[in-house]
C-alpha cells in the first residue's frame, strides 16, 4: 500500500460537508506517523483494507473512501522524539453515499472494526443537513410534554416504581397512585421489568391509567405512565400497540440494549402517538471507558435525540453512579440546546436523587429538567406520597430562592426527608460535610 494517498486527505475548508458525516476521535497509539494512521483508519472503515485491493480504483475511492480532515498530536510535536504512546485528535469524514439514513450501518462505519483498537474513542459526530432532516427527532420533546401535563414553568418529577421487580400489576398501580397523588408528573416502570409472567404490560397499563384518572379527578394534575415495552424487535412493536390500545399515554424503551434503530422506528410510527422515554441502562458498556467506545454525550444524548427520544434517563453525578459533572452537564445541554430544528429532549437525571439535591440539579441544567427519584420517594419515612410531596416542596423552594432548611420548617414531608438523607455537600459550622462526619 502506498504510504500516502493524496486523494484521501482534504483540508476542512474544501470538504463538501453535505456529503459526509464527520467523526471525531481521541486516539492513543504508539506510532511514528499519525498522518498515515488516520488514513489507514479512514480506508479500513470504508473502501479498503490493510493492503492494496485490486478493485479499489481511483473512481471508487473518490466516491466511497473516507477522508482525513484533520489530525493533531497532543501535545503538538514538530521536532524531537515521537516514539512511545502518544495521544491524537482526529476528524475523519465518511461519505453518506455508503449507507442510507439509518443508524446501524452508520455506526458500523464510524465505530465498527476500529472499536477493537482499545485505545480509540469516538467523541462526536457531525451530521449533514440532509441526514438530519431525515431523522425523526422527538415528536413531543420539552414543549409537547409540558402541554400534555399542563406544566409550563418548573422541572418535572419522575418516579421509578420500587421494588424494581416482583410486583404484580395491582401492587404497581397502588404505588403509582401514591406517587402521582403526591405530585409526581411521570411514573415509569423500572428498567428491569417489562412484559413478564407475573406482570403483563397490558394489565399494568389498564390499572395504572385507572389510577391516573383518579389522581386527575382528585388533584387536577395529569401523570404520564411510561410503561416498559422492551423486548425483541417484533415483540416490542406488538407491546407498543397493546399498550397504546390499553390506554397508555407514554412508552419506555431500554434503547441501548434494544437498539437505536428500534427507537427510531417507534418514534416514526404514527400508531404510537405518545411520548417515548429512553432508558440508557447499558451506557457503561458504551461510554464509561476513558479510552474506547463512544463519548457519553454522543451515546446518551445526540443519538437518542435524533432517533426520537422525548425523555432520556441518565445518571446525575451526586448520587449512586459515578459520572463527572462536566459529562452530565454536556449531556444535558446536548439534549436541550438547539440542534438542526429538532425539538429539545428532556434530560431525566436519576441514580440516587433525593430532595436535598434538587437545588444544585436545577442550577446545573435549568427548569427544562426531569428529576428522577426512585427510592427517594418510595423509601421516604412517611411513605411514597410524602416522598413525592417533598420533591415538589424542594422544587418550589428552589424556584422561590428559599433556603432548603427554611422550607423544611414549613413542610413536614421535606423536613423528614432531609433529616433522613441530608443535603449532599452541605457544610456544618466546622466546614465538614455531613457525609464526612458519618464516615468519621
Amino acid at each position: 500500500m502506498a504510504k500516502y494517498r493524496r486523494q484521501i486527505y482534504t483540508l476542512p475548508e474544501e470538504l463538501e460537508r453535505d456529503k459526509y458525516i464527520i467523526a471525531k476521535y481521541l486516539v492513543h497509539a504508539d506510532v511514528p506517523d499519525f498522518w498515515k494512521l488516520a488514513a489507514d483508519i479512514a480506508i479500513e472503515q470504508t473502501s479498503g483494507s490493510w493492503t492494496d485491493i485490486p478493485g479499489e480504483k481511483n473512481e471508487l475511492i473518490e466516491k466511497h473512501c473516507g477522508r482525513v480532515v484533520s489530525v493533531f498530536a497532543i501535545p503538538d510535536v514538530t521536532f524531537g522524539d515521537t516514539s512511545g504512546m502518544r495521544s491524537f485528535f482526529m476528524e475523519l469524514a465518511f461519505p453518506i453515499i455508503n449507507y442510507t439514513v439509518q443508524i446501524p450501518m452508520m455506526l458500523s462505519s464510524v465505530i465498527g472494526n476500529i472499536s477493537m483498537m482499545g485505545t480509540l474513542k469516538l467523541m462526536d459526530l457531525e451530521f449533514p443537513k440532509i441526514w438530519m432532516e431525515s431523522m425523526p427527532g422527538p415528536q413531543f420533546g420539552v414543549p409537547g410534554i409540558r402541554d400534555l401535563l399542563g406544566v409550563q414553568d418548573r422541572p418535572l418529577v419522575n418516579n421509578m416504581i420500587k421494588p424494581c421487580t416482583g410486583l404484580n400489576p395491582k401492587e404497581t398501580a397502588k404505588l403509582f397512585y401514591e406517587a402521582a397523588a403526591g405530585g409526581t408528573d411521570i411514573v415509569k416502570d423500572d428498567e428491569l421489568i417489562a412484559d413478564t409472567s407475573y406482570s403483563s404490560v397490558e394489565e399494568r397499563v389498564k390499572l395504572c391509567m385507572q389510577m391516573e384518572k383518579r389522581v386527575f379527578e382528585e388533584t387536577g394534575e395529569r401523570t404520564l405512565y411510561t410503561v416498559n415495552i422492551t423486548d425483541n424487535p417484533r415483540r416490542t412493536t406488538e407491546l407498543a400497540k397493546i399498550a397504546v390500545e390499553a390506554g397508555a399515554n407514554a412508552l419506555m424503551l431500554n434503547h441501548l440494549t434494544a437498539g437505536y434503530s428500534l427507537l427510531h422506528e417507534l418514534a416514526e410510527d404514527p400508531l404510537f402517538n405518545v411520548p417515548i422515554l429512553a432508558h440508557t441502562n447499558f451506557v457503561g458498556a458504551f461510554s464509561w471507558s476513558q479510552q474506547s467506545g463512544m463519548s457519553a454525550h454522543l451515546s446518551l444524548a445526540k443519538l437518542s435525540r435524533i432517533c426520537g427520544a422525548d425523555v432520556v434517563v441518565y445518571p446525575a453525578p451526586y448520587g449512586k453512579i459515578p459520572h463527572t459533572v462536566e459529562s452530565y452537564v454536556k449531556t444535558g445541554y446536548t439534549l436541550q440546546q438547539p440542534m438542526a430544528g429538532l425539538k429539545p429532549t428532556w434530560p431525566l437525571v436519576g441514580g440516587g436523587v433525593q430532595p436535598g439535591m434538587v437545588d444544585v440539579l436545577m442550577k446545573d441544567l435549568g427548569n427544562d429538567l426531569v428529576l428522577g427519584v426512585g427510592a427517594g420517594i418510595h423509601a421516604h419515612p412517611m411513605g411514597p406520597r410524602a416522598g413525592a410531596m417533598a420533591m415538589r416542596q424542594a422544587i418550589d423552594a428552589s424556584l422561590a430562592g428559599q433556603p432548603l432548611r427554611d422550607a423544611c420548617a414549613e413542610h413536614k414531608e421535606l423536613d423528614a426527608c432531609i433529616a433522613e438523607w441530608g443535603v449532599p455537600g452541605e457544610k456544618d459550622i466546622y466546614g465538614l460535610s455531613k457525609q464526612a462526619l458519618k464516615r468519621s
